[in-house]
């Protein structure tokens, strides 16, 4: 199994004869182009509708690849141009969409959206979206803090209920935050059990998404920055 790196949130996972995308945005043009040209079992994720996450050329894909499920947040289920889309499916939170190959979970989020637990194979796979304590510690007030705190861990906790350890897990490390940017990381490891931790919605920021490989090392997980256009890493 192999994981490739598109572009900020953007992830291509490669299992034994089917493949999935994570909220492609944009770049690795060529890599998608390959990939819809081996015409097997795609999965498309969408964990929001923020144009960081969701670029509207995957709705063409299915004109290269017969063998596309869509899988969105259902409150995007209302958008004109998904009204018609050959197999697409909508998940609210703890709602999950199984066949022969993947089982997907969608939990919850503290933007828009879902976050995605991918089980296939054996192994268990997390795509945060952005799911993270956004908290902006920097510019808000302490109310706004308490208030992004405490709707994170909430989020955290209804995970927790359903899964207690992630083979791989994509998530936020974006310093943009400000002075305690790595807040939200560290909860979520310091909160699971991961085998290997991978940043996300970073860029350009890469040496301060890069710092925080002590912090996972710290908790027990590997910690693999992938940050050019093509990068991959087995999983």
């Amino acid at each position: 199994m192999k994981l490739t790196y598109l572009f900020h949130s953007g992830f291509l996972l490669e299992a034994d004869g089917f493949s999935v995308v994570f909220d492609y945005y944009r770049a690795g043009e060529s890599i998608i182009d390959e990939l819809l040209r081996r015409d097997r079992p795609l999965y498309v994720l969408v964990s929001h509708e923020h144009r960081d996450h969701y670029n509207p050329e995957i709705l063409t894909w299915c004109r290269t690849n017969g063998h596309i499920r869509y899988v969105f947040p259902r409150e995007m289920a209302g958008r004109k141009e998904l009204a018609e889309l050959p197999h697409a499916t909508f998940l609210s939170r703890g709602e999950t969409y199984i066949d022969e190959r993947v089982q997907v979970t969608a939990f919850g989020s503290t933007d828009l959206g879902n976050s995605y637990e991918v089980e296939t194979g054996g192994r268990t796979i997390f795509h945060a979206g952005d799911l993270n304590n956004w908290h902006w510690c920097d510019e808000s007030t302490e109310a706004e803090v308490r208030e992004a705190e405490a709707d994170y861990r909430a989020e955290l906790d209804y995970i927790a209920g359903n899964v207690a350890r992630f083979d791989v897990a994509m998530f936020p490390v974006d310093a943009r935050l400000g002075s305690d940017y790595m807040r939200g990381a560290r909860q979520f490891v310091e909160r699971f059990e991961v085998g290997l931790f991978i940043p996300m919605h970073f860029y350009p920021a890469v040496g301060k998404a890069e710092a925080f490989a002590p912090i996972a090392r710290q908790h027990g997980a590997d910690f693999m920055l992938l940050s050019h256009t093509g990068d991959t890493v087995s999983i």
